[in-house]
């Protein structure tokens, strides 16, 4: 309940001047509420564009796995889990699966962090960016990243249902980034 600024009285609801002193009453203002919808202009990226850039980060870190791979077992210290852990075929495909999936975060983190692009998107010319077009930090990069890493299927199939104009992966949408084209 508002109060008279003049004199203290408690202000009736909708009050425009105080009943007792007769000042007028300010009207609070309310703060601006950011919007959770990209800021017009920005130019989102398509759908395709994005799984290209996807594709191209997924097979250069999987390439640069297979070397690291490679050259430990050549040094006689594989660290390939198939080669690494005595246990069933399931589980050492979860393990491989889970080692890929952090090694992936950890790339799109960095780069998406730091630069803005990963190199997929580099080649596609699109940006990962705050909602209003400017630069995301590590910590907008990293909550983009785990759905990207970790949650992939479910995050573009709810993305597609829920936020369709907005081109966002429920992960972007709770990091409350977009994917633009570079212009």
């Amino acid at each position: 309940m508002p109060y008279c600024q003049k004199c203290g009285t408690k202000l009736p609801k909708g009050a425009l001047y105080c009943p007792v002193c007769g000042a007028s009453v300010e009207i609070p203002v309310a703060a601006p509420v950011e919007s959770a919808t990209p800021a017009p202009g920005l130019k989102l990226a398509y759908w395709w564009e994005r799984f290209a850039a996807w594709l191209i980060d997924v097979v250069m870190v999987a390439i640069a796995l297979l070397i690291v791979s490679l050259f430990t077992a050549l040094l006689g210290q594989p660290i390939d889990a198939f080669t690494t852990f005595d246990a069933p075929w399931w589980v050492t495909i979860i393990v491989s699966f889970s080692v890929d999936s952090i090694v992936l975060f950890v790339y799109w983190t960095f780069m998406d962090g730091a630069y803005g692009q990963s190199v997929g998107k580099m080649v596609m010319r699109i940006k990962l960016s705050r909602l209003d077009g400017s630069r995301v930090d590590m910590g907008r990069a990293a909550i983009s990243s785990v759905g990207k890493a970790f949650f992939l299927f479910w995050d573009v199939l709810l993305g597609w249902f829920l936020y369709p104009r907005r081109r966002q992966r429920v992960f972007n949408y709770l990091s409350e980034t977009v994917v633009m084209k570079v212009t």
